[in-house]
């Protein structure tokens, strides 16, 4: 029987790398990877972990790390991993960090997930580096769903391209004086996605020549109060205005939405809205949005998990989800043009 040692030797490469590559852990090249994968399919190797873990079952339980369970992706995104394993005899195990404001009562380690779980499922959050120092140190199979990692496979939406693209229809709609509404503080520097979006929302704004007022640039938390807050916020800036906001998220511009309207301000004859997601919502509210499926992402990772325990080379791997720009009632051209 071809076992891992004589692949690793036939690859030029250690033991530890070969079932690295097997399992689409990270820390491996694509180019190695490929090259080892060739390598056992030649030899005819399967990976004995595969076999063990189909022999005995062993946990039979994937993991779900989460930075919240009550905000509006994560609770989506989870229930999309229980929708996948319940027919297939595999149990869900919930680990939640409490969220960023919140001490952590356990920092994620290794040690957190050893022998409690077959493969991990990563929702989009901030880490520390240690965390994901630990990340990588696992020898299982791991995916992330929503906002990419460093070193980790992801699926997601492209979330540069939503910022552009929901930037760009305002700019198309006439609009010139902009404000954006951010994900977070800086003090996050691991968590990807709000500064992901604002790097697509500031591309667009200075592909297309205009300038932006760092005083119409405000922070929120994902959340509909803070984008009560932030409405509020808005209102205490200098005339004239800006005539439109982009929101990092929907939560965040339903709170714009309910607090303009509080104020007397029309939407979207005085002020265009828009935000990311998708959250159903929005469509109550008319809110202009660029629309994706958590559900639907977390259930493709589990899929892919799943695929990688049953032996099935390269299953888990990076791949993008799909997103399109949803046109509704809170835009519209600006009343000066």
């Amino acid at each position: 029987m071809v076992g891992i040692e004589d692949v690793a030797a036939a690859a030029g490469v250690s033991t530890a790398t070969v079932s690295r590559a097997i399992r689409g852990l990270p820390r491996v090249s694509p180019r190695t990877r490929a090259k080892i994968l060739a390598t056992a399919k030649e030899l005819g190797y399967v990976p004995s972990s595969a076999a063990s873990r189909l022999a005995s079952g062993k946990t039979r339980t994937i993991g779900v790390l989460a930075p919240y369970v009550d905000r509006w992706f994560f609770g989506k995104a989870i229930d999309g991993v229980e929708l996948e394993l319940h027919d297939r005899g595999y149990n869900l195990s919930l680990f939640n960090l409490g969220g960023r404001t919140q001490p952590r009562e356990r920092l994620f380690s290794k040690a957190m997930v050893h022998k409690q779980i077959d493969a991990l499922l990563l929702l989009c959050m901030y880490l520390h580096q240690e965390e994901i120092d630990d990340l990588h140190a696992i020898d299982m199979p791991l995916i992330v769903v929503g906002g990419p990692v460093p070193g980790c496979s992801n699926v997601g939406i492209d979330d540069y391209e939503a910022a552009r693209a929901v930037t760009d229809h305002l700019i198309d709609l006439g609009h010139r004086h902009i404000a954006v509404l951010h994900g977070q503080d800086d003090s996050d520097l691991n968590f990807s996605v709000p500064r992901i979006r604002v790097e697509g929302f500031r591309d667009a704004v200075h592909r297309a020549g205009l300038e932006f007022n760092p005083e119409a640039a405000l922070f929120g938390n994902f959340t509909v109060e803070s984008g009560v807050e932030a409405m509020r916020r808005f209102m205490e800036l200098p005339e004239p205005r800006p005539t439109a906001i982009m929101c990092a998220s929907d939560e965040m511009a339903l709170g714009v939405m309910f607090e303009a309207r509080r104020q007397g301000i029309r939407i979207p004859e005085d002020l265009s809205v828009v935000g990311i997601d998708g959250h159903e919502m929005g469509a109550a509210a008319g809110l202009t949005t660029i629309w994706q499926d958590p559900t639907a992402q977390a259930r493709r990772g589990t899929r892919m998990l799943l695929a990688e325990l049953a032996g099935e080379e390269g299953a888990v791997h990076s791949e993008k989800s799909e997103q399109r720009l949803v046109i509704r009632e809170s835009t519209a051209p600006p009343r000066c043009v």
